[in-house]
């Protein structure tokens, strides 16, 4: 096999093994006004204005800086980027190019898009190897869900953008990045026969959420950097204490996956930490637990588990 063979074979191995995220145009970008006059109006009004006014630039949206600092990792990197930012958006080609010149303007390295002209994007999130779907449109984040991809419905948030360079993410526990079945026990039985199980079952991993696919991503990410100057900071926030904590220790050991920090809160509201920690994203299940969050940090909520039947 020649040389420019071998380095193509590695290049595709290599950007098989980069990190993926997709995300809409309105958890990209703040388009709260021109959404509205759709919902309004209708499409050809909003088709007006987005040609109108394709070169006033767009402001940053929820998860914009999220995207900054994952495009910043790439910086970091060798010739081959280990992350990629894919767009996917409801507009069509035509009202979608204010949203690049956005893109342009603020100089992100996201060159892939696929505009659906108002059908659901989550079609394309399987054939771009997404790892994580990010979106305004909770149809959307539930058909990934569905198709098994780490998906969730980025809220509105007040919260200003981390001003350090280290990328900061926090996940909840169960139903996010483990099974629900904790959670349905609790539900069902109450807290003391939650704890009960989780002590009799402490050596058996708990099954896994839907975010166990974006977790080992992320690690395997990590990795790429020494420990002690990663640019990428993990939590675990989940309203567990002692002893159910040691299921979940027990479990990410099992799965060979690096989290930096475990904070078991015992139902304490979540905001007020995940604001110490200084999370850039924080992903969970309990709308009442992102309702908290979304006051402090930007906040993506799952619609998974017994918490969204």
């Amino acid at each position: 096999m020649s040389t420019l063979t071998n380095n193509a074979h590695d290049a595709a191995a290599q950007a098989d093994n980069r990190l993926v995220v997709a995300i809409s145009s309105r958890a990209l970008f703040d388009l709260s006004d021109s959404h509205a006059l759709f919902q309004r109006e209708g499409l050809d009004a909003y088709r007006s204005f987005q040609i109108a006014h394709e070169d006033d630039i767009l402001a940053p949206g929820v998860a914009f800086p999220l995207v900054q600092k994952l495009l910043d990792l790439n910086k970091l990197s060798g010739a081959v980027p280990p992350v990629e930012v894919i767009l996917l958006s409801r507009n069509s080609g035509d009202t979608g190019l204010r949203i690049f010149n956005a893109i342009q303007h603020y100089g992100l390295a996201i060159s892939r898009a696929a505009f659906t002209s108002g059908a659901p994007t989550s079609d394309y999130i399987a054939p771009f190897k997404a790892d994580l779907f990010l979106s305004a449109n909770a149809e959307d984040v539930g058909r990934a869900l569905a198709a098994g991809v780490a998906a969730a419905t980025i809220l509105p948030s007040s919260a200003p953008p981390r001003a350090g360079e280290q990328l900061r993410i926090a996940f909840d526990g169960d139903a996010v990045l483990f099974g629900d079945e904790g959670e349905r026990v609790s539900r069902e039985q109450g807290l003391e026969a939650f704890h009960r199980n989780e002590t009799e079952h402490a050596a058996e991993p708990l099954s896994v959420g839907p975010f166990r696919g974006f977790l080992t991503a992320l690690h395997h990410l990590q990795t790429a950097f020494p420990a002690e100057h990663s640019p990428i900071r993990t939590a675990l926030v989940t309203a567990r204490s002692a002893p159910a904590h040691k299921r979940v220790i027990l479990t990410l050991r099992e799965w060979g996956v690096r989290i930096d920090e475990a904070l078991f809160l015992g139902g304490r509201d979540k905001g007020p930490f995940l604001d110490a920690f200084g999370a850039d994203i924080f992903f969970d299940d309990s709308p009442a637990n992102v309702e908290s969050a979304r006051q402090h940090v930007a906040t993506g909520h799952v619609p998974h588990g017994v918490g969204n039947s």
